[in-house]
């Protein structure tokens, strides 16, 4: 693992057997008992983002599409967005949880413009905004290192969790501190090397909760086109595509039991059985 110990967030050269963990697991628990035969239907997910093209050949229809912007009066409003996406990172991860849940509906928000940017004031009203929408699952591939903003997103987080939307958020790709992913209400992803989709890994070492595919993923790209791309921004959306698929098989599931099942379908703790 790189980067110092009280931030770690990306798995190189290791295998899932070199993770160490406990055996003593409650029961085993298949991937098949949680999301076998799932397609992601009736899953609702919000790309919080820079937008997502809809239409895109491996992101298909997007159901509903809003951007943060400033009114005359310097406050920030979300509003339907009709430019799509402003850098293509949105439509990116957007296809990544389309081809994990392939029947989800997606939505999106742009929070970031095309310099790949955004305020901290955006990405706090767009994620506020999705929660009202009372969407089930959302992708925050991004995150601000401003600390100014992290109780407000560490009560985003919170209210989140005991309404019942899995936040799921990519760890920055530096060794620096930024939120939300950091926080215990958000579920944590970084990236391995591991060429699989599908294998997901549970890290047992804090902070970074759990690892998937992020290095040189094919990804959709506006203009209906496609890139090869590498980032934990690349990591989340494949678990949040997991979430979808689980959440569609067992809806009455809560945050913490889609975490459960993530960490005992893990392909590292289910290899230690």
């Amino acid at each position: 693992m790189t980067g110092t110990p009280a931030l770690t967030w990306t798995l190189v050269g290791r295998t899932p057997a070199e993770i160490t963990l406990s055996t003593n697991w409650p029961r085993r628990v298949t991937a098949d008992q949680a999301w076998g035969g799932s397609t992601g239907t009736g899953v609702r997910v919000c790309v919080v983002d820079s937008g997502v093209e809809d239409g895109h050949p491996l992101v298909g229809r997007v159901a509903s599409a809003h951007v943060v912007r400033r009114d005359t009066e310097g406050v920030q409003r979300v509003v339907p967005d009709t430019e799509g996406d402003a850098c293509g990172h949105g439509t990116a991860c957007a296809g990544i949880v389309r081809s994990v849940a392939p029947d989800c509906e997606l939505h999106s928000v742009r929070v970031l413009d095309s310099g790949f940017t955004g305020s901290g004031d955006a990405l706090i009203t767009g994620v506020r905004w999705a929660l009202e929408q009372r969407f089930d699952i959302l992708n925050l591939s991004l995150s601000t290192t401003r600390r100014g903003f992290a109780e407000q997103l560490r009560e985003l987080a919170d209210h989140a969790y005991f309404r019942g939307t899995i936040l799921v958020a990519s760890a920055h790709n530096m060794p620096v501190e930024s939120f939300p992913w950091r926080f215990a209400s958000v579920l944590s992803v970084g990236s391995h090397q591991d060429d699989n989709p599908g294998t997901v890994l549970y890290n047992p070492v804090p902070p970074v909760e759990f690892f998937a595919r992020g290095s040189r993923v094919p990804v959709a790209w506006p203009g209906g086109g496609t890139s090869v791309c590498t980032g934990n921004s690349f990591a989340a959306p494949h678990v949040t595509g997991r979430c979808a698929l689980i959440l569609a098989k067992h809806p009455d599931l809560k945050p913490f039991q889609v975490k459960d099942l993530l960490m005992l379908t893990s392909d590292n703790v289910r290899g230690q059985r």
